[in-house]
């Protein structure tokens, strides 16, 4: 769906949201702290009495100045309302405070990003993730990212699960519902996929293919849940295009990965699938597509996401719209025979098999 074909703002309107965007660090930054200081949730605990600002500031061993200022913030970002000088919360202060997407994108955004972000002109012009040096001398996160600090380690992996997580029940039945007895999850990080696989289809052999510290932790996992029989592992750098799959497979998974590359890297990824499998073998690739969502809010969140890629995963992926994506799906051999779009919150299923 194209959302963005006409520009729906009065001029006054266009306006307003550019001052947004102009101070949008600043109330970044102040919505978590009101949510991290437990002011917003002071408020709630109130209800429609409402709570005053010196009552607020006691019940949350802030000062008051601090409070204040940051209350002040809340009423611009529609956080909070006041009546009588006396404070509740906003629909907006509620999402801030409890729904499940907004705490896992302000967790990333803040733990991941944030400072990354600083050098983004930087990795624009490189083509390098220039913003990754907060973290370490790594080419890309993914080298680095068992030896990232723990809580930017549980915020990336919570980020990238959540999009995944609630569409997997939703496909297993589609990829296993066609005789597939042996998998290869390429990209397959801690194993969330294998896991959900080896408890839906304990017939299915799964060889997970991903770096080495990525493995170690899926292994650690996976053995610890007593499935290492119906689980294996490849630690292989899928960027060195010299390594060759293994064949013998019915299909090769790949779920939120290959937006992890380049259009290049994509089709040469592709192109080692293809000489891997046989000629009824398939290749199973979930992800989001920004110009496949129903809401015009995930297309933006998407977009955002893509600048994660750029300032500190590697300077040259992105979330891909689909049609720059089935162009390298194209480009490596492949038709995409089936496609479902809308499963779950964002994910798109495609089926490729080798062109005939």
């Amino acid at each position: 769906m194209n959302f963005f074909s006409k520009d729906k703002r009065t001029a006054f309107q266009a306006k307003e949201a550019a001052q947004w965007i102009a101070f949008g660090p600043v109330i970044f930054q102040a919505a978590r702290v009101l949510r991290n200081s437990g002011i917003l949730s002071a408020i709630e605990g109130e209800g429609a009495a409402g709570i005053g600002l010196q009552d607020l500031a006691l019940k949350v061993r802030l000062p008051l100045y601090g409070v204040r200022v940051l209350i002040e913030s809340a009423l611009s970002m529609c956080l909070v309302v006041v009546n009588d000088q006396k404070y509740t919360i906003a629909k907006t202060g509620y999402f801030i405070l409890h729904d499940p997407l907004t705490i896992t994108n302000m967790d990333f955004v803040h733990d991941v990003c944030y400072k990354g972000l600083y050098d983004l002109d930087k990795s624009i012009e490189n083509g390098k993730p220039e913003g990754l040096k907060v973290f370490g001398e790594w080419k890309t996160i993914y080298e680095g990212l068992s030896q990232l600090p723990e809580h930017v380690q549980k915020s990336w992996f919570s980020f990238d699960h959540f999009f995944s997580d609630d569409a997997f029940p939703l496909v297993l039945p589609k990829v296993y519902g066609n005789g597939i007895s042996k998998l290869l999850d390429i990209g397959g990080n801690t194993g969330k996929w294998a896991v959900a696989s080896s408890k839906y289809a304990p017939h299915v052999s799964i060889t997970i293919m991903d770096l080495p510290g990525q493995l170690n932790v899926a292994e650690e996992r996976i053995r610890e849940m007593g499935l290492e029989e119906q689980i294996s592992f490849l630690p292989v750098n899928i960027l060195d295009e010299s390594v060759k799959f293994p064949k013998g497979f019915d299909a090769i998974w790949m779920s939120q990965f290959l937006d992890c590359f380049s259009e290049d890297e994509i089709v040469s990824i592709l192109r080692r699938c293809y000489e891997a499998l046989d000629d009824e073998g398939v290749v199973l690739i979930l992800e989001p597509f920004w110009d496949k969502q129903r809401f015009e809010v995930a297309a933006f969140c998407l977009h955002q996401t893509s600048l994660y890629f750029t300032a500190l995963a590697n300077g040259t992926s992105q979330m891909y719209s689909a049609e720059t994506f089935f162009r390298c799906i194209d480009r490596a051999g492949f038709d995409i025979a089936e496609q479902e779009d809308n499963i779950g919150l964002s994910q798109t299923l495609l089926k490729c098999k080798k062109r005939k």
